[in-house]
């Protein structure tokens, strides 16, 4: 597989940021680096409107069934909050698989879209929120010059948001064009099923009702229902269970909160139940799931 120019100097890059298997929250804001030392098995995470690349190695995601293997030669696009399945496929100790996230601005994405940038892209998105798209040197090029300036900090504040921009105005030339585009669309049904997924994000320990969630996004509650199954693969409340188990599962991670607190803090009244379709979810019973999580983190240390 042919590698595009500043690929290889990309990969150098991220593995000196990120030396041991994991992820890394830069200085830069929205960007986030990543390093597998081993092909790993499916991982349950939710994943924010994006663009990921991998600039060595191999991986896949897995939504609604689903899936989209990506590698050096092109990126994924998620357009919305989703709940999905990620997998490394291709990884070793001497070529780790590397790459980076960077989440997307909806907000730039409309105002360069008002600025009238041309839809070179006229396929139909038929209700995807994800996309693989090419990659380009054009593309390339300025996520290069982002990440390089992890090596200039005192310059982050000032350029980041340029590059980010620029970013943003590449993706929209790109064959992905049409899904970007869609859900920057206030006319869209991906718009609005977006602002009730912000919603479902900020009270998702609150019991869900389903007709006022659908009246607040200006819908109908069976369009609602229909358009966000659509979208997601998903009803509502199974979204609202898959943030309460993925937000249970950080508690008792990094605030070290035992499974029943962590239980009723994310809104379960029972922990019996938690415990049961936290089992369905991750694999295995709570306690389990997280001494397991921190023994590989302590091994991966070494």
């Amino acid at each position: 597989m042919q590698l595009l120019p500043f690929q290889r100097e990309m990969a150098r890059l991220i593995a000196g940021c990120v030396k041991t298997t994991g992820d890394w929250q830069t200085p830069i804001p929205g960007l986030l680096l990543f390093r597998r030392d081993a092909p790993t098995e499916p991982d349950f995470c939710l994943i924010e409107p994006s663009v990921v690349l991998v600039v060595q190695g191999t991986k896949q995601m897995i939504v609604g069934g689903e899936t989209y293997p990506y590698n050096t030669s092109n990126f994924l696009i998620t357009s919305l909050d989703l709940p999905a399945t990620t997998q490394v496929l291709e990884a070793n100790h001497r070529q780790p698989c590397l790459g980076l996230v960077l989440k997307l601005d909806i907000r730039t994405l409309t105002d360069l879209i008002a600025q009238g940038i041309p839809l070179l892209e006229r396929e139909r998105v038929n209700g995807s929120t994800i996309g693989l798209g090419i990659m380009t040197s054009d593309i390339l090029e300025p996520l290069h010059r982002l990440t390089g300036l992890l090596n200039e900090p005192a310059a982050i504040n000032i350029l980041a948001p340029l590059i980010a921009r620029e970013i943003h105005y590449r993706l929209l030339l790109s064959n992905q064009s049409p899904l970007l585009r869609q859900i920057a669309s206030v006319d869209s049904h991906s718009y609005r099923i977006g602002k009730a997924i912000d919603w479902l994000k900020e009270n998702y320990s609150h019991p869900l009702r389903i007709e006022k969630l659908a009246s607040l996004v200006q819908m109908s509650t069976p369009t609602f229902h229909h358009h966000f199954r659509q979208l997601t693969a998903m009803s509502p409340l199974q979204y609202q269970k898959r943030l309460r188990l993925s937000e249970a599962k950080r508690l008792m991670l990094n605030d070290h909160l035992d499974a029943s607190s962590a239980a009723f803090e994310v809104g379960y009244e029972s922990p019996s139940q938690f415990s049961r379709e936290y089992s369905r979810l991750f694999g295995m019973p709570p306690k389990r799931d997280i001494e397991q999580l921190r023994h590989q983190a302590e091994a991966s240390a070494h």
